[in-house]
């Protein structure tokens, strides 16, 4: 059993399902070994539950053009991918839902659909993975809002108002390095109502995906606690998926909470996606964001099935290296607690009632 227990702020299994619907018994309970996560890596690893993403792709890209090649250029700047609407957004949506409540029939009483941070400590208690629908991107919401009721009776507790492309809610930061997060127009009319609503009906706003002046009417309008689920330090790797340190501190003053991210683009210095690296660019993120935030509103967000992996980490049967190496800079074994799983339980039983 691994020495510490992990909570995870953001994985992109769903889509994985998604897109190998034959396959998924061998992808999740089975386990074959292929991608990030599965049901037994997970029990290897101390995964304990977390955010699962439903994603909606964009339209094939240009096969012209080599993404992952540029990606490891000393700069590069991609343009937004094009808007989707919700007549579009929605089908995909509800099928990756669909393969979410699938897992919990697939691993009956070992994985359990949570709404609650109760949810969640009943599940650890009885050994089950704990598992919470999270929207990466509004697109299968309407602009009058009506279908986020819907998703909220449906289990949604998490969403980000947009991935890395405009909705009609908002604006995204688009792949670029070196870059900030001040890349365009912040929230839409409908994007603020959003916000509001979402604070009536408790589900979280994720700031992972938006540019900085949506991140700031977020900060504004919103009353809960903010989170970024899956983002690192921009003083540390300056691209505009990263948090600058006025963002930092303005989620700190809300109470709020950042889960790092694993994503070799957003750890490495040099922003290269390249897996060759080693601890110490993750350790640099951790350092910040500590000395930021506070030792209680770190929390991990690994992007699992959704990014290139530190050789290090490689998947989820990865964690206890990660949590070793954070023993080894020097983080006591009560902080590495609090990043792994401690901070994130505590905001769900603040947040999630």
């Amino acid at each position: 059993m691994p020495d510490f227990q992990v909570f995870d702020g953001h994985n992109d299994f769903l889509y994985r399902l998604q897109k190998h619907p034959e396959s998924r018994a061998a992808l999740w309970p089975n386990g074959d070994g292929t991608g990030h996560l599965d049901l037994p890596r997970m029990r290897k690893g101390g995964f304990v539950g977390g955010f699962f993403a439903m994603y909606i792709p964009s339209p094939d890209d240009d096969p012209k053009i080599d993404r992952d090649a540029l990606m490891n250029e000393p700069s590069y700047d991609f343009p937004l991918d094009p808007l989707i609407g919700h007549i579009e957004g929605q089908p995909f949506a509800w099928s990756e839902a669909c393969h979410f409540q699938w897992m919990e029939r697939a691993a009956l009483g070992v994985f359990r659909i949570c709404r609650t941070g109760a949810d969640v400590r009943a599940a650890m208690a009885e050994d089950a993975v704990a598992g919470i629908l999270h929207m990466e991107g509004a697109e299968a919401i309407d602009p009058d809002l009506e279908g986020l009721y819907l998703w909220h009776a449906a289990g949604l507790r998490s969403i980000g108002p947009v991935w890395s492309r405009p909705t009609v809610f908002g604006h995204g930061v688009p792949f670029r390095f070196p870059g900030t997060p001040d890349t365009g127009d912040g929230l839409t009319e409908a994007g603020m109502r959003l916000v509001r609503a979402c604070d009536g009906l408790g589900i979280q706003i994720d700031l992972s995906h938006l540019n900085e002046k949506g991140f700031d009417d977020v900060a504004r309008i919103s009353s809960r606690p903010m989170v970024a689920t899956h983002s690192n330090a921009h003083a540390i790797c300056p691209s505009t998926r990263n948090l600058t340190d006025r963002q930092l501190q303005v989620i700190a003053e809300s109470d709020g909470i950042v889960g790092l991210n694993f994503a070799t683009i957003f750890l490495r210095p040099d922003g290269r996606k390249d897996s060759a690296m080693g601890w110490d660019p993750i350790m640099r993120h951790l350092d910040h964001l500590v000395s930021m935030l506070g030792e209680n509103r770190v929390g991990f967000g690994s992007d699992f099935d959704g990014a290139t992996m530190p050789q290090g980490i490689g998947d989820v049967a990865g964690l206890p290296a990660l949590c070793e190496a954070m023993l080894a800079h020097g983080f006591g074994r009560d902080l590495v607690a609090k990043i792994a799983s401690e901070n994130w339980l505590s905001f769900l039983d603040r947040t999630l009632r």
